[in-house]
């Protein structure tokens, strides 16, 4: 699939949506990416999903052991890309406001690991649980996500792999363009819920 295949795939399933929407970094944006929307059929998901573990494969030649994400976005990605490559998969999540392992998950030390998300913006959830993955004795092959809607080299050293790079414009809330001031805006992420 091309990028304009993708891009109209998504619109017609409902990720890609046009309003005002509140990211969880608290920027504005007139395009949300709801990813999560893909996983409603099981089909669709395995087919993004497929999709970009095509990309992975042609950017990393190790072998991966585990795919870690961040809950709640990148569950869904990154358990489907497990299944796929035949990996383990772990998540990270919210406990008083810092992600954490729970549930008996851990990384094992050595393995080569695979962070995945389902959109990265600005990065700052992926920037925090790299933190926790950089006090792992562990071998970080990469950054994933279906979307990357990221302005510049956030994260340094790793690229974002992704299935579709998008620039859509974000805003600080007290710098709207005039079309999103006149719309009610809505915080669809899951962030502080």
């Amino acid at each position: 699939m091309n990028k304009e295949e993708i891009l109209k795939f998504f619109e017609e399933e409902n990720a890609i949506r046009h309003g005002h929407f509140v990211l969880s970094s608290g920027k504005r944006s007139s395009i949300y990416c709801q990813c999560a929307k893909l996983f409603e059929n099981p089909d669709n998901g395995r087919y993004v999903c497929n999709e970009l573990k095509k990309i992975i494969l042609k950017k990393i030649n190790k072998q991966i052991d585990c795919i870690i994400s961040p809950a709640l976005g990148g569950v869904l990605v990154g358990y489907e890309l497990a299944k796929s490559l035949n990996c383990n998969f772990v998540f990270y999540e919210r406990i008083n406001n810092e992600f954490e392992l729970r549930r008996g998950f851990k990384l094992e030390e050595y393995s080569n690991v695979l962070f995945v998300e389902d959109v990265i913006t600005t990065g700052k959830s992926t920037k925090e649980c790299l933190k926790k993955i950089n006090h792992s004795n562990v071998n970080l092959l990469g950054i994933a996500a279906l979307v990357d809607r990221s302005k510049e080299n956030i994260f340094n050293d790793n690229e974002i792999i992704s299935l579709l790079k998008l620039d859509i414009p974000i805003f600080d809330p007290d710098n709207l363009p005039d079309d999103l001031k006149n719309i009610s805006p809505e915080k669809p992420g899951s962030r502080k819920l």
